[in-house]
């Protein structure tokens, strides 16, 4: 088993919790994120400033706790972002991402209805179901004066950008993979308020030199980073600079020094384990293969020895002088076949 890719390097590696944490998900780092999800949305929004959010504080139980989100953030324009970092496949993926997604939808409400109840705390005396003719208490999504029914469901655009060190069977054999709701004949866009994007990083295979666009190089950069002990020459545009300061082990503190290790050790096992089940699939489908083989190589030996049996039966009827017709009933063979001994 090759492991060399496990080694240890420069910079951190963007496949461990903390690694990508350090990068992208410090105030340090926002600027950086948000040049990565620009990128990432070239041509359909443009991200300004935005803010963490503590994802912990979201939790609906001590299991959930931590591992919600990995990073949570709300643009200077409304917009959420989810972005999670996952290295290792496991079942139902794609499931929980949709659950992500809708738990970040529907909390635009429950952060709403807090609001509100905040606000009658303030001033109890105060007719907040004027606001709202529906009777509903006010509890509008959008301006709190609204004067229609169905302004309190005016939702927040809520992105997740889900970045994977491994290849999803549910999503095409391709990199990228843009999830919208649309309809399904003419793909025309429905809501554009729910958006995914897939990011299969096994399936990014661009060399440094077929990388044109800054986008390209910032996703070959994530991929191969943890492998250098410098930048490339050819990455000259400020963000990497920016990058290989965020990203140098050397940098870090002595508690994040210690946090990454320990990171980093649960993703080389991670990958050990992996590359050991594959071995063993490996085997196991050999000695399966190998087994199946045999026993088909039997059945058709003994097929074929049954068959030149029938033709010498067939031959020796045919020098008694014994009809085609009766000779065929007797041993299975074709008229044809038996004219031809």
């Amino acid at each position: 088993m090759d492991n060399s890719n496990l080694s240890y390097g420069h910079f951190v590696n963007p496949f461990t919790d903390l690694g990508f944490k350090i990068i992208f998900g410090q105030p340090a780092s926002k600027e950086l994120l948000i040049t990565l999800l620009n990128e990432l949305l070239a041509g359909e929004h443009h991200i300004e400033n935005l803010t963490f959010l503590d994802k912990e504080n979201h939790s609906d139980s001590i299991d959930d706790a931590g591992i919600i989100y990995d990073l949570y953030c709300l643009t200077s324009t409304g917009e959420y972002i989810i972005v999670e970092m996952q290295n290792r496949f496991h079942s139902n993926f794609l499931d929980r991402t949709l659950f992500y997604m809708c738990r970040a939808i529907g909390r635009q409400v429950d952060n709403v209805r807090e609001k509100r109840k905040k606000e009658h705390e303030l001033n109890p005396k105060k007719d907040f179901t004027e606001e709202c003719p529906d009777g509903d208490g006010g509890l509008f999504l959008g301006e709190p004066n609204a004067d229609s029914y169905g302004a309190k469901y005016r939702l927040s655009t809520v992105y997740g950008i889900f970045l994977m060190n491994f290849k999803e069977p549910g999503l095409e054999e391709k990199f990228r993979t843009d999830t919208v709701i649309a309809d399904r004949d003419s793909g025309k866009v429905v809501n554009a308020h729910f958006r995914q994007i897939y990011l299969q990083f096994p399936y990014f295979t661009k060399e440094l030199g077929e990388c044109e666009t800054l986008y390209d190089k910032l996703i070959y950069t994530l991929k191969n980073m943890q492998h250098w002990n410098r930048m490339p020459d050819a990455l000259k545009e400020q963000v990497f600079n920016r990058l290989e300061e965020l990203a140098a082990v050397a940098n870090l503190s002595l508690e994040d020094r210690i946090a990454y290790d320990k990171a980093l050790d649960r993703y080389r096992v991670s990958r050990i384990v992996e590359e050991d089940a594959r071995e063993e699939g490996w085997k196991k489908g050999l000695e399966e293969g190998r087994a199946k083989g045999l026993e088909e190589g039997r059945a058709e030996g003994r097929a074929e020895g049954l068959e030149e049996g029938q033709k010498k039966i067939a031959r020796n009827m045919k020098r008694l002088g014994m009809p085609v017709e009766q000779i065929a009933l007797a041993t299975g063979l074709t008229e044809q076949e038996i004219l031809d001994l």
